[in-house]
């Protein structure tokens, strides 16, 4: 079953290194799906396609630099033309984004946010009515105080949990933070709770990923489609 749901998900990614062109400054996700992307989009790179990589963690970038591909900071592009991530809920119709269950998301939402296209690669589980149904909303938090915070994103409706490594140690990101996985069940309005959030103090990004998708490519049995948002579906 899992060799299965690898091959899907390779499948939706090779569809979506179809998006790379020559000379691309691309932002590269993190997590299984994304693992996939490099790895495709490595063996174009030895064929002579010439791009840029922007990671999204330690993790993906160590794998670049594993695979060949040549990497960057924002120090040297602060637009990127595209962007290829996983994620770990996708809402049908509007295709706004839970993700961060793979602890980069601050990272992920700003290089999504200087990204000119965002596109998304799930396998079809990964789909849901409303965001929320199956997944906690993941909130990056600074160490400082986190308990405040907590309490404060509490008052918003979820119940948020620290996040923890396997042992007894606290999950601390890339950026030195800690992340709540903030149990909301499915939500009404994504968008005012990712506000909601945004304005908490201490609070330092949401996993809440909306109005930000160019396009879902997703991976089912029946093979890979390719999503896109209702205004961009109309042009």
């Amino acid at each position: 079953m899992n060799a299965s749901r690898d091959e899907l998900k390779r499948a939706a990614a090779m569809r979506a290194i179809e998006e790379v062109e020559d000379g691309m400054v691309l932002g590269l996700g993190t997590g299984s799906t994304a693992a996939f992307v490099v790895e495709g989009l490595a063996r174009r790179v030895a064929g002579g396609l010439r791009v840029v990589g922007v990671p999204t963690s330690e993790r993906t970038a160590a794998q670049a630099r594993q695979l060949g591909i040549p990497i960057a900071t924002f120090a040297e592009y602060q637009t990127l033309d595209l962007t290829i991530d996983g994620a770990d809920e996708v809402q049908l119709g509007s295709l706004d984004l839970i993700k961060g269950l793979g602890g980069a998301l601050l990272r992920e939402k700003i290089v999504a946010a200087a990204s000119r296209r965002l596109a998304i690669v799930v396998d079809q589980e990964k789909l849901v009515e409303r965001l929320g149904e199956h997944t906690p909303v993941p909130v990056e938090v600074t160490q400082f105080g986190w308990q405040a915070t907590s309490a404060a994103l509490a008052k918003l409706g979820c119940l948020p949990e620290r996040r923890y490594v396997p042992g007894e140690q606290p999950y601390v990101t890339d950026g030195g933070n800690y992340i709540l996985d903030c149990r909301f069940g499915p939500l009404a309005n994504s968008r005012e709770t990712e506000r909601s959030i945004a304005m908490t103090v201490g609070a330092v990004e949401s996993g809440l990923f909306v109005g930000r998708t160019t396009m879902v490519v997703v991976a089912s049995a029946a093979g890979v489609e390719v999503l896109t948002p209702p205004a961009l579906g109309k042009q």
